[in-house]
């Protein structure tokens, strides 16, 4: 039977069952496929530090050779996705035959390791895993739930049965019974061996009760430096506050507890809390560059809150503000340059996000122009990247496409294992006529990231601006397997099927994206293309209109619906709605269906021209029956 690994948090921090699981698989993968280790090397240090000294990085962002001070990225929650694909991929090409893995404490495992034993379920079939819990964890995966994994018999064998690591009665009344100097000295006795395995992502809750204060929190900054570096952000919103408690409050070290831990509430959507921290802040120091940056982190809650609905980006704007303010009096020129610059980057987003792209820019340029003036060549790289993709991003949107590439290029060039910028990069070639070149970059970023969704999908769309629909199918396909609620592959992959006439499958692909969002315009769109090829004339029109209804700029449900409309005798309908979906883009084949519209209507003037405008656009356009050219 296979050892229990005790799923505890406290034991390893985040990852704690994937690091496991990783130190019984690679040692002996090492020997056997390097090829496959060296493949998913980014993987293996995030989730199993310990392994470093092992695994060469294949391709490793700057950020990991930086200072703190210079490290401002913070990974997306995303991220641990993206991770656990990864380490999924390499358990199954490491099985050789049926595995077992057997985890207890559950209840008490790091989001990190629910998410990855959820994809692990899902994405290895050889892989029977047995999970144990004495009550259900907190935000218990529905996956984990609907899996039907047996639960674990009997009590635990192979973990280290540390305070706060078990449930034990016995155990932890063995721990009480220690004498205080005995479990102080145990205490420190486990951090020791956690700071020896270079386990940089261990909690030290137990160095906490140790005997020395200062060494307590000392690891707790390290702990927390280092999950806000990998996004382990959950980690950081219990480690954070533990810090805080320790750390003399109004200290160097205090406040960046307070802005990590801010910071990771925030990405974690618990933006109440954040808030509350950035006012502790307020209220605990008199420090400038605190309060500059207490601002911008408040103003940020507004500008990126997830839901446009919740975002208030006049009181944002106030917040920017002040940051602004106090930045600029910073007497330092090196600080003032990267806080002002900072700050103005930050307001820049705000304005985009109320339509002023030209003062977005202008706020843009002036932060680089601080950058270039008053900071050494070789200082805050990662701000510098930030900044030059932020304006290729409003160069592009302002159609100066040349402009916006040479902007990525340089973004690029800073940090060449920082996929995001391939995506962004690859988007704007495409957009300029270069598929070729952007699929390039699609491959790089997928080459350099862990199981990257977006760069499958991006790759896919290209695919389908090609016309090769079983590529796009087969990228759609992945994408699914890798985040199974990505929506808009859900709309995509429907389309495809719905092109390839598998339209069951579109049809469950749409049922499957309104589980999602139920009023998404795009798939009710699909959904008016099933029900007319299916004849169900009545639901389709329904379909269609309920698209048309949320998103009035979608062209493919005007012209869709046209065709229905001409299907069921609806010739005025149809030439309206045809007419609509040309306005919105001009296209060969809509100048041919309503040329077939308006000769039934005996209106044969204005058929021909439609004729010859399709011709202008697509030569081989053929005539409709019935309509000279």
């Amino acid at each position: 039977m296979a050892p229990v690994i005790n799923g505890h948090r406290r034991l390893r921090g985040p990852y704690t069952i994937g690091g496991a699981v990783l130190r019984a698989l690679v040692p002996a993968a090492l020997e056997r496929s390097p090829d496959l280790v060296a493949a998913h090397s980014v993987e293996i240090r995030a989730v199993a530090p310990d392994l470093r000294r092992l695994v060469r990085a294949r391709e490793e962002s700057i950020g990991a050779r930086l200072h703190e001070d210079e490290r401002i990225l913070v990974p997306a929650p995303r991220r641990t996705l993206r991770l656990a694909n990864g380490i999924a991929e390499f358990v199954r090409d490491c099985l050789q035959g049926p595995g077992a893995l057997r985890v207890d404490n559950m209840h008490e495992a790091d989001p990190t390791d629910r998410e990855l034993l959820a994809v692990l379920m899902r994405r290895v079939p050889d892989l029977v895993v047995a999970l144990g819990a004495p009550e259900p964890p907190v935000r218990w995966s529905e996956e984990l739930v609907l899996s039907g994994a047996p639960p674990v018999d009997g009590p635990p064998e192979d973990y280290i049965a540390s305070d706060g690591t078990t449930d034990d009665p016995e155990a932890y009344a063995a721990y009480l019974a220690l004498s205080p100097g005995d479990r102080a000295r145990a205490h420190d006795q486990r951090a020791a061996e956690l700071s020896d395995d270079h386990l940089l992502g261990a909690v030290p809750y137990h160095r906490e009760r140790g005997s020395d204060q200062g060494a307590a929190v000392s690891a707790l900054w390290a702990a927390v430096d280092h999950c806000v570096g990998e996004g382990f952000l959950h980690a950081v919103a219990e480690l954070g506050p533990r810090g805080l408690r320790l750390a003399e409050p109004g200290s160097d070290l205090w406040w960046r507890f307070t802005h990590r831990t801010a910071t990771a509430l925030a990405g974690i959507g618990r933006r109440d809390e954040a808030f509350e921290l950035y006012e502790s802040a307020r209220r605990t120091s008199v420090d400038p560059a605190v309060h500059a940056a207490a601002a911008y982190g408040t103003a940020m809650l507004d500008a990126r809150d997830p839901d446009p609905a919740r975002r208030d980006l006049g009181r944002a704007t106030g917040w920017i503000n002040e940051a602004i303010a106090v930045s600029a009096l910073l007497p330092d020129r090196r600080e003032r340059a990267f806080k002002l610059g900072f700050d103005r980057n930050g307001r820049a987003l705000i304005e985009l996000r109320q339509g002023r792209i030209e003062e977005a820019m202008r706020l843009v340029e002036s932060a680089i122009e601080l950058a270039e003036r008053d900071l050494p060549p070789d200082a805050h790289p990662l701000h510098r990247m930030v900044l030059f993709a932020n304006r290729a991003q409003l160069l592009a949107r302002s159609g100066r496409n040349a402009d916006a590439l040479r902007d990525f290029d340089r973004a690029i060039a800073i940090d060449r294992g920082f996929p995001d910028h391939y995506l962004d990069r690859g988007n704007l070639l495409l957009a300029m006529g270069r598929p070729d070149d952007a699929l390039a970059d699609y491959e790089t970023a997928i080459r350099v990231s862990p199981p990257l969704p977006e760069a499958y999908y991006n790759r896919a769309e290209l695919h389908l601006s090609r016309g090769d629909l079983e590529r796009a199918r087969a990228d759609l396909d992945h994408v699914l397997e890798l985040d199974p609620v990505f929506l808009d592959a859900f709309v995509n992959r429907a389309g495809v099927l719905a092109m390839l006439d598998e339209h069951e499958a579109a049809r469950r692909d749409v049922e499957a994206g309104l589980e999602i969002d139920p009023g998404n315009p795009h798939l009710h769109g699909v959904l008016g293309q099933i029900e007319t090829a299916a004849g169900r004339y009545a639901e389709a029109r329904a379909a269609f209109d309920a698209a048309l209804a949320r998103d009035p700029a979608i062209g493919g449900a005007w012209a869709n619906r046209g065709i229905l409309r001409y299907q069921t005798g609806d010739l005025d309908g149809a030439v309206a709605d045809l007419t609509r979906a040309i306005e919105l883009e001009e296209d060969a084949a809509l100048y041919a269906n309503r040329a077939i519209a308006l000769r039934d209507l005996g209106r044969f003037d204005e058929a021909k021209a439609d004729l010859a405008r399709a011709h202008e656009l697509d030569p081989t356009t053929e005539p409709a029956a019935g309509v000279e050219n």
